[in-house]
């Protein structure tokens, strides 16, 4: 299983691949990291337990589980941290990411010059 640092190192790696990554982001990576490895642990839980997804309450009437409820806490968590990091697809593709001194933007731009306007 990956620790906590690897997670991180590997989301400071995949934000630096993208073009969005800055030192002032490592808190919120930090937490974000924190999170992915908290998944992690409870699905091994989970799965070391049979994907018990319901358990009974004392009345007897079903319910989900603990597990089951914080591996969905955990998973929208990490959906909104990944957000904000710009690791998923959807939040990628409103972001100017800096390469180097230009943007990616600036830099497409730069190449449709030279091309035939319309």
């Amino acid at each position: 299983m990956e620790t906590k640092q690897d997670i991180m190192n590997r989301t400071i790696k995949d934000m630096k691949n993208l073009g969005v990554y800055k030192p002032e982001f490592n808190e919120i990576i930090n937490i974000y990291a924190g999170l992915v490895h908290q998944y992690s642990v409870v699905l091994e839980k989970f799965e070391e337990g049979g994907y018990q997804f319901e358990t009974e309450t004392a009345a007897g009437n079903p319910k989900k589980s603990g597990v089951a409820s914080a591996l969905e806490t955990l998973r929208k968590y990490i959906l909104q941290y990944s957000d904000r990091l710009c690791l998923s697809p959807r939040s990628i593709e409103n972001v100017t990411a800096e390469v180097g001194n230009t943007s990616v933007l600036s830099t497409v731009l730069s190449g449709l010059e030279g091309g035939e306007a319309q």
